[in-house]
């Protein structure tokens, strides 16, 4: 009975961590998941919206391709610029790689087939032109669309978040709109008083377009330089968007809203605004990867903190688990045994060596005195 008494608290201190055990490990546990797949998270997310910029970037040439082309087809050129061709090119190369993750795949290969019957168009001029206009709307509604699929549209830093608008909306639409406006210039100017009456207000919302998209851009990419940890932004920024900026001045002014175009103005400001949006869409491109890159490295970095400290958890709970089996085990080594139980015990027999063992003991068999020799003694 004193056994189970004595080990009665050994018990209890052992059921007791065992517990504590258990409220530390899975509270911590639940936290280390929790940790751990956010980070995973906002890893995958970065990841898509870098590749969302890769698929954007090799959209900006396909944009340029187009206007140029437009403006071949209503010179009467047929053939496709070589610049186009290398653009759908490229772009059906960066499809075959992500277009079935960020679920571009028919959309491209609808814009490629339209792009592919620009050749075989016919009709008057403005029939040319209108087909280039579907053309070019179904390219800025692919660009929506790897936009808001990635995940770039709500990105949540605010550097990343102007230039992605840029890069997805601003830049695409302000060469579309200016490609327009150059275009129905020529239409209005060569056009009957009857045909002016349709075109001149299409020409009219071009400019506005085109005020407007300039502006937002601008815009963006202040917003962007204000608040970023890039170092290289704002001093890329400067030279290549007052360039740009110079450049849809330039076809503005050609275009002469109002009176009669300038061809050659218009030419020689398309060739300047292609070099600048070539320049400012690098520039854009470059800066929002650089900034995407560096998040995942830190995401990256996290991810290992995350590791090693969920190893260095579970680690120490192993060690002390087995401290504690090692101190039992020692203890239970160290313990005295009972004391044997037998009749002689439940007699009250005495210790060996107190003195009153004599008074116990059973005695020997030819060695007890007997009751005639005991009498003789006392006589």
């Amino acid at each position: 009975m004193s056994v189970t008494v004595n080990h009665r608290p050994n018990h209890l201190r052992s059921a007791v961590a065992a517990v504590l055990t258990v409220l530390i490990l899975v509270p911590a546990g639940c936290l280390f998941a929790w940790v751990w797949n956010d980070n995973q998270d906002r890893r995958d997310n970065t990841q898509r919206e870098r590749q969302g910029v890769e698929y954007l970037t090799a959209l900006a040439p396909l944009i340029s391709g187009l206007a140029e082309a437009q403006s071949s087809a209503l010179q009467g050129v047929a053939a496709p610029p070589a610049s186009l061709t290398t653009a759908v090119t490229n772009v059906s190369a960066v499809d075959a790689r992500l277009g079935a993750e960020l679920g571009t795949r028919e959309r491209w290969t609808n814009l490629r087939d339209k792009i592919g019957k620009f050749k075989t168009l016919k009709g008057d001029a403005e029939a040319v032109f209108q087909a280039h206009v579907e053309v070019a709307d179904l390219a800025l509604a692919l660009y929506a669309s790897v936009q808001s699929g990635t995940g770039l549209l709500r990105d949540p830093d605010n550097d990343v978040s102007h230039l992605q608008q840029v890069i997805a909306v601003d830049l695409p639409t302000t060469v579309t709109q200016v490609s327009r406006m150059g275009d129905l210039a020529m239409l209005v100017s060569a056009a009957t008083p009857a045909r002016k009456a349709v075109l001149a207000p299409q020409f009219g919302a071009s400019v506005e377009f085109v005020n407007a998209s300039v502006d937002n851009l601008t815009n963006n990419l202040q917003a962007a330089a204000e608040n970023t940890t890039s170092t290289t932004l704002s001093g890329n920024l400067v030279s290549t968007l007052d360039q740009f900026r110079r450049g849809v001045e330039a076809l503005t002014r050609g275009a002469n809203p109002g009176g009669t175009p300038n061809p050659a103005t218009m030419a020689t400001a398309q060739a300047q605004l292609q070099t600048s949006l070539s320049a400012l869409s690098g520039v854009v491109s470059r800066e929002t990867t650089t900034l995407l890159d560096d998040r995942l490295d830190s995401l990256d970095l996290r991810h290992a903190g995350i590791l090693t400290a969920g190893v260095a958890v579970l680690a120490l709970t192993l060690v002390a688990g087995a401290l504690h089996l090692v101190g039992r085990r020692r203890a239970s080594s160290a313990r005295p045994g009972p004391a044997p139980a037998g009749p002689d015990a439940a007699r009250g027999m005495g210790r060996p060596g107190d003195g009153y063992g004599h008074l116990n003991q059973a005695p020997t068999y030819g060695d007890a005195p007997t009751q005639r020799e005991r009498s003789g003694v006392l006589r």
